[in-house]
């Protein structure tokens, strides 16, 4: 954490994360756009930012994207702001937000996180029922190869038309699945409203990728959702319920030993 807040004490890598917050997935160049800094020096801002974790970077083609990675600033919410009144400022923050939001050009979510586990163990997690039930609730039920169906059960609803498929499996380093569909069924169990419901079961189905990369005693899992379309209220639902989820799966795993799954269930914000 002392990272993190060294990273911020800089204004102008401070400027840097404001930019990333208005517009997520720039290149370097559009980052560099606009601000009075050398290329150079706005590179090293960048890696001085990466290594406190607070972005990450996807590549597109040619292109490296920087996204705002909000794990570090979740685990200080973790740390200090729910200790007092999360509610409260969860309202206040949803109210900046609507006040002040603007399109985002490239609508996806990204987010990165480094858990202390091995990608072997991370995979089960990710696979397994066992672990998916303890951390989201809910369980995957999949051959996990490529175009096998994914069928998502809760305790009041499974929902299994064929429409959530493998797309890639390359156990241990990355699995991505298209999204699951929503119905009624769903939409009860999950307390979504019939307007809503509507809403999103009309948007494309979106797809969810999970890459595991070793870094020492740890593994560095990066989750892109993307497929949505501008606007999308699914990306805005997802969005908020990412975020503890992954808090969920990194505090199961460095704080539970190996092979002890207790198969409990915890509050998921977003299934």
């Amino acid at each position: 954490m002392d990272d993190v807040f060294k990273a911020l004490a800089d204004a102008s890598r401070r400027m840097l994360l404001d930019s990333l917050n208005a517009r997520d997935g720039q290149t370097l160049s559009e980052l560099c756009d606009g601000l009075d800094m050398a290329r150079q020096s706005v590179s090293k801002h960048l890696a001085v930012l990466e290594a406190a974790e607070l972005i990450t970077t996807v590549r597109h083609g040619r292109e490296k994207l920087h996204y705002l990675n909000a794990a570090p600033i979740n685990d200080i919410a973790e740390r200090w702001i729910r200790r007092y009144d999360r509610r409260r400022v969860q309202s206040l923050s949803a109210l900046k937000r609507a006040l002040e939001e603007t399109a985002v050009s490239k609508p996806e979510f990204v987010y990165t996180s480094y858990i202390v586990t091995t990608p072997e163990r991370l995979w089960r997690a990710l696979t397994e029922p066992e672990f998916t039930r303890s951390y989201w609730g809910l369980t995957l039920e999949s051959a996990w190869t490529k175009g096998a169906p994914v069928v998502w059960r809760t305790e009041g609803s499974v929902v299994d038309d064929g429409g959530s498929v493998v797309l890639e499996s390359d156990p241990y380093r990355r699995l991505s699945y298209s999204w699951h569909t929503f119905t009624r069924e769903w939409a009860d169990d999950a307390g979504v409203a019939p307007d809503v419901l509507a809403e999103i079961a009309a948007e494309p189905r979106s797809r969810v990728t999970f890459d595991l990369e070793p870094a020492g005693e740890r593994v560095k899992l990066t989750v892109v959702h993307d497929g949505f379309e501008p606007g999308s209220t699914v990306l805005e639902m997802i969005k908020g319920g990412w975020p503890d989820l992954l808090s969920e799966l990194k505090t199961l795993l460095e704080r539970q030993p190996a092979g002890v799954e207790d198969g409990s269930r915890r509050p998921n914000a977003e299934r």
